[in-house]
């Protein structure tokens, strides 16, 4: 059997949950002035993971991260908002899926059984099919992929946004309920760094908690003598995360394996869990998890 229509089948013989927007049982919060409407979604904690620029291993950290807190027992999301770059799927090996709809919802597709999964990627027609919208059309779709994608009841949902501090940042903040706060990604470079903190100062300036700071490509672990080697030099993303006053997550190092896990879509702590890389990123989880459901 094709695996989409699997999963499609699956999908439109389970019930609706009533958990997104479209469905007649929901209630419209109150609209906060000058603010469009939070929209109506259970979950606990939202977490967006951002980074000053591109190249840094966000999208990386996302996906597992995501699959971590999964793997720990955690009903997850993970929704891919780099809507003119998504590579979510890719990562998962669920490019070639198509949600189904149920009762004017939209099925997130399931990875595992506690984490569901929603990006642009699945709605075009092809990989390579641009997405040519201005930040009006992209703040509908942000809103339809939390109003209209039937997420059920969430302990966490993962945002993995574009780089920089555009359109869909500021969307997401706005519309999204019980936004825990931003992991900031970057690398030690100096170059990354500078444009780390920028978006350091850009989640404080939306009055949002920075959750902290992580520091990807923190050497390269030798595929030989398995060391760590400062291929990129190491800890200027926690200089910081010291400067800014932000708890500093942890550092992840770059292992060539992780990139060939991406390219076969299976998330790296899944493929190599005892690797050095693959216990950082637990680490990370764990800060994370301390932090966000502190005084929650």
């Amino acid at each position: 059997m094709d695996s989409t229509t699997g999963t499609q089948k699956t999908a439109q013989n389970a019930e609706c949950s009533g958990n997104c927007d479209s469905c007649s049982s929901t209630q419209k919060t109150s609209p906060q002035k000058g603010l469009p409407p939070k929209v109506r979604l259970d979950v606990k904690h939202v977490i967006l993971v951002l980074s000053g620029k591109g190249g840094v291993g966000k999208s990386t950290v996302a996906v597992n991260l995501a699959t971590a807190l999964a793997n720990h027992g955690k009903n997850t999301g993970l929704l891919d908002l780099d809507i003119h770059g998504p590579s979510i799927p890719k990562m998962l090996g669920i490019e070639k899926e198509h949600p189904a709809v149920l009762a004017k919802c939209i099925q997130p597709v399931m990875v595992m059984p506690n984490l569901g999964v929603m990006s642009m990627a699945f709605l075009l027609p092809d990989t390579s099919t641009p997405v040519v919208w201005r930040g009006p059309m992209k703040m509908g779709a942000i809103q339809q992929f939390l109003a209209e994608v039937n997420w059920g009841s969430l302990d966490y949902l993962v945002v993995d946004l574009p780089p920089g501090t555009g359109d869909e940042v500021l969307s997401i903040a706005q519309l999204a309920p019980n936004v825990r706060g931003a992991v900031i990604v970057t690398t030690p470079q100096d170059v990354a760094v500078l444009d780390a903190t920028k978006a350091i100062e850009f989640i404080k300036k939306m009055d949002l908690p920075v959750i902290g700071v992580v520091e990807n490509m923190s050497g390269m672990v030798c595929p030989h003598c398995h060391e760590v080697l400062d291929l990129f030099g190491r800890g200027g993303g926690e200089k910081a995360a010291k400067k800014f006053g932000v708890p500093f997550l942890g550092a992840i190092p770059l292992d060539p394996a992780m990139v060939a896990s991406g390219d076969a879509g299976k998330p790296f702590i899944t493929a190599d869990p005892e690797s050095p890389t693959a216990k950082a990123v637990e680490a990370v989880m764990e800060k994370v998890l301390a932090i966000a459901e502190k005084d929650a």
